[in-house]
Order: structure tokens, then sequence, then C-alpha cells
């Protein structure tokens, strides 16, 4: 635990030593603002929720997050320094959580940066506060799924723009898994058991199943189950690669 807070605070505070902190954080709020009001018509709904905001935290996701992770572990294979990285007096398991965790918790401040949002909903009516709290843990839990998606397959390359196209193209696959025009594509062919399988694996389901204010174990457990494998392939990943 102790060298994993170690990498933590490191990988932290290395976010907040360049301009990419402040840069995805203006990013996401300016267009999670503009997405809400604007596309989702926030106020034409005359409706006291945010679910214009959240409606669009998957797709917001889907291009940002791929951003966020890309240099995890690619920064670290192209300058060399992964070999001294892992050198140190830490567990391969450390190195990979403590990565990991470090982006979650930024993603969650730019996230927790929305709270105005929250603020402007509960002036303007009186919404269902524990939809919203429920809304904001699937969002968090779903960030968490790409962003450990994206760490993994950052292992798999040197070049950061490549984790970031592979990355978002997975995810994707992963968000539309569940819809119509991908279940359409199998249904001619596929027998019902794959179908069901296929659907189970959709971001979209399960993050808009939470945003009804109800958290279902399954959706909470899908996506901490999809977080926990692609760190367990991450971290197979990096020790096959650190030498290459």
């Amino acid at each position: 635990m102790r060298s994993i807070g170690t990498i933590f605070r490191r990988e932290l505070a290395s976010y907040f030593a360049t301009p990419l902190a402040y840069i995805f954080i203006v990013i996401f709020l300016v267009m999670a603002g503009i997405l809400a009001f604007f596309v989702g018509n926030f106020f034409e709904r005359g409706q006291a929720d945010l679910q214009p905001f959240f409606t669009f935290h998957p797709w917001l996701y889907l291009v940002l997050i791929p951003a966020l992770s890309m240099r995890l572990w690619a920064e670290e294979r192209k300058s060399g320094t992964i070999e001294l990285f892992l050198t140190l007096p830490i567990s391969m398991g450390a190195a990979v959580i403590g990565k990991f965790l470090a982006a979650w918790v930024f993603a969650g401040i730019a996230l927790a940066l929305t709270f105005p949002f929250w603020l402007t909903v509960n002036y303007l009516g009186s919404p269902d506060n524990g939809v919203i709290l429920a809304s904001y843990l699937g969002s968090f839990l779903m960030a968490g799924a790409f962003l450990a998606i994206g760490a993994c397959l950052s292992a798999l390359t040197k070049n950061q723009v490549i984790a970031f196209v592979i990355t978002a193209a997975v995810c994707f696959l992963f968000t539309v898994s569940g819809s119509p025009v991908v279940l359409g594509l199998l249904q001619s062919w596929a027998p019902e058991p794959l179908l069901a399988t296929v659907s189970s694996f959709s971001f979209l389901t399960h993050f808009t199943a939470i945003t009804r204010g109800v958290i279902d174990a399954r959706d909470a457990v899908f996506f901490l189950s999809v977080i926990g494998a692609f760190l367990l392939a991450n971290a197979v990943l990096v020790d096959l690669k650190k030498a290459a």
C-alpha cells in the first residue's frame, strides 16, 4: 500500500506539473456545459434534473479519457524510463494500480468541478438529489473503466497517438455494444445467448441504468470487473514489453 501511495502521489503531481491537467479540465467543463445547455436543451426542457448533462458523459469520455490515458505507459516506453521505473523497490501490481488511481482521481477532480451544474438545478427547482448523486457515481465508475482500458492499451505501443486511436476504438465498441445498430448486425446469424452477452458489455446500458437513480449491484460490479480485468492485462503487458 505504501508503494501504491508513493506512485499515486508522484503521478498525480505530474499531471499538475504540466498544462495537461488544466487543458483537460477546461475542455471537459466547457464541452459538458455546451452539450448540456445547447445540445441537451437544459432550459427548454423545463425539468429540474441533470439528465441532459449526464446523457453526454459517455461520448465526452470517449474523446477525452483516451487523451488522458494514452501517456500512462506509452510515454514511459518511448522515453526509455520504464526500465528505471520498474527497478524501483515496487511490485508490478503497485506500479499499475498507482498509475491508474492517479489518473482516475484526476478524472474525478474534473468531474467534481462540475458541481455548479448541481447547484444550478437546485436553484431552479427541486430535483431528486439521490438520482444526481447516483449519476455522479455511475459517471465516475464509467470513467474508471475507460481509463483501465486506456492504460492497458497504452502499454502496447510507444506511440501515444496510436494508443489514443486504439483506445477510442475499443471504448467505442464497449459503449455501443448494446445498441440496435450492433445487435442488428448480429441478429441474422448469432444465437440469442451471444446477443445477450454482447449487449451486457455495453457501457451505455449500465450507465443509463445507474442514472435512473437505482444503483444495481450488477452495474457497479460490471464496471469494477472491467477495471480489474484490464488492470490485470495491463500488468501482464507491461511485464512482457518492459524490455521491448
